[in-house]
Order: C-alpha cells, then sequence, then structure tokens
C-alpha cells in the first residue's frame, strides 16, 4: 500500500493511493492502522510532513560500486598522482586497486554508521547549507522503518519486520567530510546538518520483493543528471537488520538506509550542488522528493 502525508486545512493528514487516485484515510480506519503500525507511530503528527519521524537512524553502506565510484572520483581529483597509479594497476591487472574498494571488514559484514535522527526534513523543506562547508552533496538512498522489534534476529525475522519504504536523502558536506573519517571515528557534521525523506510511504510488501531491481534518477533544478538502479547491493536488508540487531534492541520506528545507490551522489557523476538549486530525487514505485538549497 502507497500512503502519504497531505496538507489539508492547516493540517497533514494520511492519504491512501488507491484505484489511481489519493484518497484521505479516515482517522481510525484500517488504512490508518495499517499505515500507523508499519511506520511504528502510535498517533498522526499532523503538524509534521514527514510520513513518521524517526526514533533512530543508521545507515549502511550496501553497495561497493558506490565505494569504488566515489574513492576513484576523490582520488582523481585530489590525488592526481595515486589516481594515475590505481589506473594503471587496473590497465595491467584487470583489477581494482585494493585503495579504491571498501576496508576488508566489509566484505565479512555489513557496516553501517550511527547518525543524528533530529534533524530531519520532508518533502519541499528548505535545507540550508552549512556555514563551515564549501561543497554540499546529495545522496540518493533507499529508507526503512521497522515496524517489530527485533533482537539477535534471523535475516528472515528482520526482513518480516520491515515496515515500509521512502526516498531519502542523505546531505553531505564533502570537504568536511574526509578529514573526519581519517581521524577514525565515523561522519559527524559532515552528515548531521540534514537528512530528508519522501512524503510517500509504501508499505514493505510491495517493494521488498523487488528490492534489487528499482530504479532511480536525480535531478537538479528539473534538469535530469543521472539514472541508477539498485542492483547489486552485497547484503540483503535482512542480512543488514540481522547484524544491526546483534546483541542489540531494535524498536518500531527506528530508520536505517541502504546507502547510496551507485551513481547516486555528485562525488560520483560530478554534479554537486549551488546555493538556491532545487535537488530532486526519485525511485520508481516508492515516490519523489524535493528540496531547496539555502
Amino acid at each position: 500500500m502507497k500512503f502519504r502525508k497531505h496538507l489539508s486545512r492547516g493540517k497533514y493528514v494520511v492519504q491512501l493511493f488507491e484505484n489511481n487516485v489519493w484518497k484521505t484515510a479516515r482517522a481510525g480506519s484500517k488504512a490508518q492502522k495499517i499505515f500507523l503500525e508499519a511506520t511504528g507511530q502510535t498517533h498522526i503528527d499532523v503538524l509534521d510532513p514527514k510520513p513518521f519521524a524517526p526514533k533512530s537512524y543508521r545507515d549502511f553502506m550496501l553497495s561497493e560500486a558506490h565505494y569504488i565510484n566515489a574513492a576513484t572520483a576523490y582520488a582523481k581529483a585530489n590525488m592526481p598522482g595515486a589516481y594515475r597509479f590505481t589506473q594503471l594497476y587496473k590497465t595491467l591487472t584487470g583489477k581494482v586497486h585494493p585503495k579504491l574498494k571498501p576496508h576488508p571488514l566489509w566484505y565479512r559484514e555489513p557496516m553501517f554508521y550511527m547518525g543524528g535522527h533530529m534533524n530531519f526534513y520532508g518533502e519541499g523543506a528548505e535545507i540550508v547549507w552549512p556555514e563551515y562547508s564549501n561543497i554540499m552533496d546529495y545522496e540518493l538512498e533507499i529508507g526503512f522503518v521497522l515496524a517489530k522489534p527485533l533482537l539477535n534476529a534471523s535475516p528472515e525475522e528482520c526482513e518480516a519486520a520491515i515496515g515500509g519504504f521512502v526516498v531519502f536523502n542523505d546531505f553531505s558536506a564533502r570537504d568536511t567530510q574526509m578529514p573526519e573519517m581519517q581521524s577514525g571515528f565515523g561522519p559527524q557534521k559532515c552528515k548531521h546538518f540534514a537528512n530528508a525523506i519522501s512524503a510517500e510511504f509504501v508499505t514493505a510488501d510491495e517493494i521488498l520483493p523487488r528490492i534489487n531491481n528499482l530504479k532511480g534518477t536525480v535531478s537538479i533544478n528539473g534538469n535530469r543528471v543521472v539514472d541508477v538502479t539498485s542492483h547489486g547491493m552485497r547484503y540483503s536488508l535482512g542480512e543488514a537488520l540481522a547484524h544491526a540487531s546483534k546483541a542489540e534492541h531494535l524498536y518500531p520506528g527506528e530508520f536505517f538506509a541502504t546507502g547510496t545507490l551507485p551513481g547516486g551522489c555528485g562525488l560520483e557523476n560530478g554534479h554537486f550542488l549551488k546555493k538556491g538549486d532545487v535537488v530532486s530525487l526519485e525511485i520508481a514505485g516508492i515516490g519523489t522528493l524535493s528540496n531547496k538549497i539555502i
């Protein structure tokens, strides 16, 4: 089922997409109960345009291709000598240089970082450029929320606990990110200033069967800059969640993301943001998300 939050008479109501028409879900209706359970909520926040407010936020990196693309682009722009060496290595061996690939631990278990879940914005919200950064980027990701609690769960139990999906934009201050991560700690100010999720929310039963074949696009000021796909994730969402649930309670309403779909950020495709830009993300079958950078 597909839902959205829609502004009506100064308050946000839940609407259900049925028979190609958006219809308001009445308070107490079966549709509204399904929406609340799937998003891990007990009531509708009529002041919030987002389908839900995350109770926490963990971001995985499930795509090797995204990491390699980003590392290659970074080396080309900032370390030309090292970049030329990695390309020579690829020409001679037919393989990607190890320095451009994820850490060996990534190949053994799903990796994630804990982000700031309080600075989440919705469809149409303005995103303030952080004053400490000169390079602002977007990241097109698939976001998902738990509907059931988990602890030491199997991948199958984890997939059954997913309530549904949104389009997710993990905004990034790129020039701040590298120094922070080279410190030995995870991302901090480079990530925590803003994230955004779509007004549309789609229940898990519609998306999980085709999670590896979703198509997406990024547009800036109405101009399409890249097409992406979810194909090629190293771990299933169930495997990723199972890792997160080891000796750790996970609760309804906690939010997770897949990491960037390959090609879905400026670091990979070369189209970074400027102040005043409107960045629009779309994932077919889930929805769209647009935000203006101010």
